[in-house]
């Protein structure tokens, strides 16, 4: 039986290569039928913000990689509801379906998976 994979995403989409490596990670492993969720955190919650403009910084755009999640499988989404509340976003805004999760669980959702890796 293969393990659960959590990935928690920490960084914004345009910080760097971490929130590009994250979905990487989720599709590869999506793609060889591991049982992978993300977990969106602090500034990681901006992953999921629709009509971003990566152009104006010079970058990629993440919504393809994004979209392509369910298609691999992945499909257990996860975000911090005090992290978006923070950031002045809702659940119910974002690209993609996440279920908001409270601080009071977060150690929860953790142990429900066999392997963690923060990115």
């Amino acid at each position: 039986m293969a393990k659960s994979l959590l990935l928690i995403c920490r960084r914004s989409p345009w910080s760097g290569p971490g929130a590009r490596e994250a979905l990487d990670v989720a599709l590869a492993g999506g793609a060889f039928d591991l049982p992978i969720s993300l977990l969106f955190l602090d500034d990681g919650v901006f992953q999921l913000k629709p009509a971003q403009q990566p152009a104006a910084v010079q970058q990629k755009d993440l919504t393809a990689n994004l979209q392509a999640l369910p298609l691999f499988g992945v499909e257990a989404l996860y975000v911090a509801r005090a992290d978006l509340d923070s950031r002045g976003l809702s659940a119910e805004h974002l690209s993609l379906p996440a279920t908001p999760v409270e601080d009071a669980h977060l150690a929860a959702l953790l142990d429900q998976h066999d392997l963690v890796i923060t990115l």
